[in-house]
């Protein structure tokens, strides 16, 4: 068993632009499935080749400096505001975790981990948090 071990995770993967590719496709399709995420996004997502093809893009942006990406994530995610909660990027978080220590090499899962970590506090921050209002 010790030997499998060592050779499935000899098979994982450093972060190069094919990894990324078959992170993003294996992560939604996860994500697709889910009762909670499946729902919202499967919703929101019409064309999910494409989809699946600007995630990978900006995944190569933020991990790679590709710089591939031009999307604007937060009005994209804005226009669906009212059916995120922060408990639903909890469990996007879980399942990116789930995927990427599966798919990964350690120290690679771990600096994806860490950098959805900080995309998912700034969408948040940007989705929720409000000033009060000045004189209320």
């Amino acid at each position: 068993m010790r030997h499998m071990n060592e050779h499935m995770a000899s098979q994982r993967r450093r972060i190069d632009e094919d990894s990324l590719r078959e992170l993003v496709g294996q992560f939604y399709a996860r994500v697709r499935a889910d009762a909670e995420l499946g729902p919202v996004f499967n919703d929101a997502i019409h064309d999910w080749p494409q989809h699946l093809d600007l995630l990978t893009d900006f995944w190569s942006s933020v991990m790679l400096t590709s710089g591939r990406y031009k999307g604007r994530p937060v009005p994209a995610h804005h226009k669906h505001a009212a059916r995120i909660s922060p408990e639903l990027f909890d469990r996007w978080l879980a399942l990116w975790d789930e995927t990427s220590n599966a798919l990964m090499a350690p120290e690679a899962a771990a600096a994806l981990q860490d950098k959805a970590r900080r995309i998912a506090e700034s969408l948040q921050l940007a989705l929720f948090f409000r000033l009060p209002e000045r004189g209320a």
